[in-house]
């Protein structure tokens, strides 16, 4: 206990303090908890008048600077001589934007504030909200401010602070340059505040928010309020990852933990290993990790629920949750479930029965009546809220998460279940990032509920737990921007400031503060390699002759022959190409080799379109799918032909069998004589080939015993060479990228006649300046040129989702569309992207999105009017049906275009009129009762 003394100093201080800083003493007295000091240091810098940067872990409270700032500004100007002057005047209030990387963010941040300043006081505007727009304190999506911006809205008059809410989303590649054009084009006069996940180069960030924004703070927290306790799951015993503070520290893993796992594999190694049961699909030499279920019971047990375990797939989640009911779990009490019924029961009932039953409604709903749920982006929204809420109130025990939760609304736990340290990015199966690694666990720890948080690692025989370690422990993860002109963007700022100050602005973005930075190492790098390249040119050199005359010839012959290969190759495609485009339905063929191979009947030629020939076929093994002409390495050749029935559906299992076995029924070979050799033309006999073999021969160095020695080191300089020459680009082409690249897009929108030759923005570029989308120029051309004229509503939904579509993984075969108008209009939508394709192309721009035909089908039905289950069964997926989720998201944004077709100054009116009539048929059903999260 501290003495009188120290008390009374205590009280001194408090008091210089509440003198100091007013503000935060009022802002600090309703609060009802003391402010952490890394709090009272950023609020402080804002009241002096400072813009501040704050980084602090997940759950550390730095939304209370935020929120300072919404104080000072409903506060009123801050005193200074004139208004002691003038005291009678009241004090005048500005404004401050509270902005937010998501829809559902800004939901609920907009009740928060709303909960302690009144609903008079605060506003909400996202994509699909638009509530007290005028008020002095407005939440809103970061791309409502830039648009904002762009405009010259008179919503901005009194604009004083604008909290920027996980401002680290600016390293996010497809929405992350709207955070710095935002942090760029606000007034001066604004006073920015920047709330940021843990970055390991938070000084390099506040640098550049100097350079652009003037005097700002940075303060630093890496404390967490909750203390987090790391663990690892193997087998059913449970290990501390780290055996105190001291040796997290250096990254020490626990001996028990190392010694345990040493052993468990030795015994896999000898054969030993014993399943625990059918697991959940871990790699491994027999091994099988403890089941789902059992460990949340062991977390029920141990008192460690509420949890989110992680489990980097949707159906893997979906999977969790069946295992867990089939287990017979049950984590509630007969209270709870009646009160999870009724919060249930009153979110849903908009929603039809049919459209349940479609959704699994039932299904979901006896795993949330036992505690249980799955959280990913293919569920239906409100699903993904109720269970959000559920959660939050501590009604469900346990959520099976992708991690696209870690990333959203406030959803803390009491522990963290990572069941596999690798997940899939769209491309490829990937490793965690330390980044990622904190950010998921640092859910684990409610503030102010629990004393620690913990996180547990399920350990498989590919997990290291030193590798764990090292994710733990790491703070090396930078902000990388991803900033990059756009046409839109270009369009607004040559419309704004014109062509040479907007120049100058880009090069003002964080993304060239951190280019020309990293030059001087790059430029580094090229003086050590020139050095280097020059000792292996020594130790090349043959007494013999010219070595490097001799190496280019062995380089040259390589080259040749490779150039055969591809020649060779190209041919046997396009033998392949012309003989599935001679295809009709009946057709027996020889699949020559992949997992599809044997005979194959024709049910589809699917000669019409773009691209490569894909047929369906359906295998004698009973597959039924497209191959493609990579399927074959020698031209299809029709066997016999057997009759289709006239409307075959491949989808039936019995249709499928029946078939099959007519094709078998042929007494075909499945294999045929395999014919050997590949019809090209023999490396040898090629005249230029033969000419570099007698050179290199004939030349003196080819005599030298010590020939091969002295190819090892040329090789080795001419990869030096080439690495060099490669950081020489970079050097060039970091040394202002963003500026060359602006001039590039500049001189293709001239070209096109969206800027005038004297750098004025023509009727064309104010149109394109408000549109919205990631294919921006693509959908200004169709608008120029008529493509989506006289088109019905459901036909115009269907031909603009291509521009917006997107499909989760890359399909083989290409959708199919409906007939007609929609055909046409996306046949002529595919044209123009080709043209703009080749027009970036020559520039060296990065090319728009090629459109995405895989959403045509569902939004077509939809608009119609057709049932819903209809719907999702006709999208274009690898799995099945379209998951509701996914629907509902594509659909979202195919209204937000359409919502821009209604109010585009280049579209037609009768177009306008189709867009908003198209916006009201997709608004309905599961479109109607989608909240705006």
């Amino acid at each position: 206990m501290s003495s009188p003394a120290e008390r009374y100093a205590a009280a001194r201080r408090r008091a210089a303090q509440a003198s100091q800083f007013p503000a935060l003493d009022e802002f600090a007295l309703d609060l009802g908890f003391d402010l952490d000091d890394f709090q009272r240091e950023a609020c402080q810098s804002l009241e002096r008048g400072s813009g501040v940067l704050v980084c602090a872990p997940t759950g550390a409270g730095k939304t209370v600077v935020g929120e300072f700032a919404v104080h000072l500004a409903l506060r009123g100007r801050p005193d200074d001589p004139a208004a002691a002057d003038a005291a009678a005047t009241p004090p005048t209030r500005r404004k401050c934007f509270y902005t937010t990387p998501i829809k559902a963010l800004s939901n609920q941040k907009y009740h928060d504030l709303v909960a302690r300043y009144g609903a008079e006081q605060v506003g909400l505007l996202t994509g699909d909200n638009a509530i007290n727009g005028d008020a002095p304190v407005v939440v809103m999506t970061t791309e409502v401010l830039r648009n904002m911006l762009y405009a010259g809205s008179s919503t901005l008059q009194g604009l004083a602070y604008v909290v920027m809410d996980e401002v680290h989303y600016l390293a996010d590649r497809f929405r992350g340059g709207v955070w710095e054009e935002v942090i760029i084009h606000l007034p001066a006069s604004v006073t920015l505040v920047s709330l940021s996940a843990t970055v390991s180069n938070a000084e390099e960030f506040a640098d550049w928010l100097v350079t652009v924004r003037g005097e700002t703070a940075v303060v630093v927290s890496e404390h967490r309020p909750v203390p987090l306790w790391q663990h690892m799951l193997v087998g059913k015993r449970m290990f501390d990852l780290f055996h105190d503070a001291d040796a997290a520290r250096k990254h020490d893993v626990h001996p028990e933990l190392l010694r345990y796992t040493r052993d468990t594999m030795r015994r896999l190694e000898l054969g030993e290993g014993r399943s625990a049961g059918p697991g959940s699909g871990r790699r491994g030499p027999r091994w099988r990790g403890p089941m789902r279920p059992d460990i949340v019971d062991r977390l029920d047990r141990e008192g460690l629920l509420p949890a989110i375990l992680f489990i980097f797939s949707r159906a893997g989640c979906a999977a969790a949750v069946q295992q867990c009911l089939a287990a017979g779990l049950r984590l509630t009490s007969p209270d709870e479930r009646a009160e999870i019924r009724r919060v249930v029961e009153s979110r849903v009932t908009a929603i039809p029965g049919e459209d349940l039953s479609v959704l699994g409604y039932w299904e979901w709903l006896d795993g949330l009546e036992r505690g249980l749920a799955a959280h990913h982006a293919g569920m239906l929204p409100v699903f993904k809220e109720i269970v959000e809420e559920l959660f939050v109130r501590g009604l469900v025990k346990a959520v099976f998460a992708t991690e696209t939760l870690a990333l959203g609304i406030n959803m803390p736990a009491r522990c963290v279940v990572l069941e596999r340290l690798v997940k899939y990015n769209g491309e490829a199966h990937v490793d965690l990032t330390p980044g990622e690694y904190t950010q998921l666990t640092g859910r684990a720890g409610r503030r102010g509920i629990d004393v620690e948080g913990h996180a547990v690692v399920v350990w498989s025989p590919e997990t290291d737990p030193r590798h764990v370690a090292g994710l733990a422990s790491t703070r090396t993860y930078p902000l990388r921007s991803s900033f990059r002109p756009s046409y839109n963007m270009a369009v607004n700022l040559v419309g704004t400031v014109g062509a040479e100050p907007a120049r100058a602005l880009l090069e003002s973005s964080f993304a060239q503060f951190q280019a020309d930075r990293s030059v001087v190492g790059l430029a580094r790098q090229v003086q050590r390699n020139t050095e280097t390249i020059e000792a292996y040119g020594a130790e090349a050199a043959c007494h013999h002759g010219d070595f490097d005359e001799y190496f280019a010839l062995r380089m040259a012959i390589a080259d040749r022959e490779k150039a055969i290969a591809r020649q060779g190759q190209t041919q046997r495609k396009a033998a392949a190409v012309a003989s599935l485009e001679r295809l009709r339905v009946g057709d027996v063929i020889r699949v020559p080799s992949g997992r599809r191979a044997g005979l194959a009947v024709v049910l589809d030629p699917a000669t019409g379109g773009f691209g490569e020939p894909r047929p369906l076929v359906l295998t004698q093994d009973r597959w039924a799918g497209r191959v493609s002409p990579g399927d074959f390495t020698t031209p299809a050749e029709v066997l016999a032909r057997i009759r289709v029935p006239k409307h075959f559906n491949h989808r039936s299992p019995g249709a499928r069998r029946d078939l099959a076995a007519e094709v078998s029924g042929t007494g075909l070979d499945r294999h045929g004589g395999r014919r050997g050799g590949r019809s090209r033309q023999a490396a040898g006999e090629d005249h230029r080939l033969t000419q570099l073999r007698t050179e290199l021969r004939n030349h003196p160095c080819h005599a030298c015993p010590e020939r091969e020695e002295h190819a090892r080191w040329a090789e080795r300089r001419r990869r030096l060479e080439r690495d060099t020459e490669e950081l020489r680009e970079r050097v060039s082409g970091r040394t202002g990228s963003l500026a060359r690249t602006f001039d590039r897009i500049v001189a293709l929108l001239t070209d096109r006649g969206y800027l005038a030759r004297n750098g004025a923005v023509t009727d064309a570029g104010r149109m394109l300046g408000r549109i919205w989308t990631e294919a921006d120029l693509l959908v200004a051309e169709c608008l120029r040129r008529g493509v989506w004229d006289g088109l019905s509503p459901a036909e115009l939904a269907a031909a603009v989702s291509v521009v917006v579509f997107e499909a989760r993984r890359d399909v083989d075969e290409r959708a199919s569309l409906p007939r007609g108008p929609v055909a046409d209009a996306v046949d002529e939508t595919l044209k123009l992207w080709s043209e703009i394709e080749a027009d970036e192309a020559a520039r060296g721009l990065t090319a728009t999105r090629e459109p995405d035909l895989g959403f045509a089908w569902p939004v077509f039905r939809w608009a119609r009017g057709e049932a819903l289950a209809k719907v999702l069964g006709s999208g274009h997926e690898i799995d099945g049906e379209m998951p509701a989720g996914d629907f509902v998201r594509w659909a979202r944004q195919v209204v937000d275009l359409l919502g821009q077709l209604a109010d585009s100054g280049g579209a037609s009116p009768e177009l306008r009129s189709t867009a908003r009539q198209a916006i009201a048929a997709i608004n309905r059903g599961v479109l109607a009762y989608h909240t705006s999260a």
